[in-house]
């Protein structure tokens, strides 16, 4: 996919191509690349979704705002924005990276959005940013329960378990693969009252567990 295809998903027109370009690039691929613009997009990000939530629910208190933005802001989210623009198609990644699944990995998708979100910024203003984010991220600010993610997926399935008086689920670490830095872990959710079993994959055990328990609970309560 060429960069204007993703600046056009992105809803932005660059002035700055080269901008775009070293958003687009990993690490692995040299110098410039957009761990800079990584670290900025972050920053704007948290602002621009915790103004977003501020504006919209006048009456949460700062806890549940802050889980909702956590919800929001967090690399699964991400990753499921950067696979909607076809991200992994631009990436410019190293022969290493390449092999191994680069443009596929979860991290490296989340960390390019928010590489683009910076890029964004730099090119033209916090406002420009703001409407980039505020386009991607409003199916999922409409459709948003102010108590739906108060909790966490592990904490939800144990009080669901509870409440029926039925033991506690398993989690078994069933694979580690990828490099130290670059690590996959596949989780087991193991449930006996239904008998039930789930798996989750993430970048850490926690939240390979986490995305584990989330599925359990998409079965035990669709």
């Amino acid at each position: 996919m060429a960069d204007f295809e993703v600046a056009n998903g992105l809803g932005h027109c660059f002035q700055d191509a080269g901008l775009l370009r070293t958003a687009l690039t990993h690490r692995s691929f040299g110098t410039p690349n957009n761990e800079r613009l990584e670290f900025l997009g972050d920053g704007v990000l948290d602002f621009v979704i915790a103004e977003a939530l501020y504006q919209r629910y006048p009456d949460l208190p700062e806890g549940d705002l802050s889980r909702l933005r956590a919800n929001l802001v967090r690399q699964e989210t991400l990753h499921g924005l950067a696979l909607q623009l076809q991200l992994g198609e631009s990436l410019r990644l190293g022969e290493g990276e390449l092999k191994s699944g680069g443009a596929a990995r979860p991290s490296i998708l989340a960390d390019t959005l928010e590489a683009l979100f910076g890029a964004v910024y730099l090119d033209a203003g916090f406002a420009a940013a703001q409407q980039v984010i505020a386009r991607l991220y409003d199916p999922l600010l409409s459709t948003l329960k102010p108590g739906q993610f108060q909790k966490d997926a592990k904490t939800r399935l144990q009080e669901w378990l509870q409440g029926r008086k039925r033991a506690l689920p398993r989690y078994l670490l069933l694979e580690t693969s990828g490099a130290a830095h670059q690590q996959r872990f596949v989780v087991a959710c193991e449930i006996e009252q239904p008998a039930l079993r789930t798996t989750g994959t993430g970048s850490s055990r926690r939240i390979a567990e986490q995305n584990a328990a989330e599925a359990a609970l998409k079965v035990l309560n669709p």
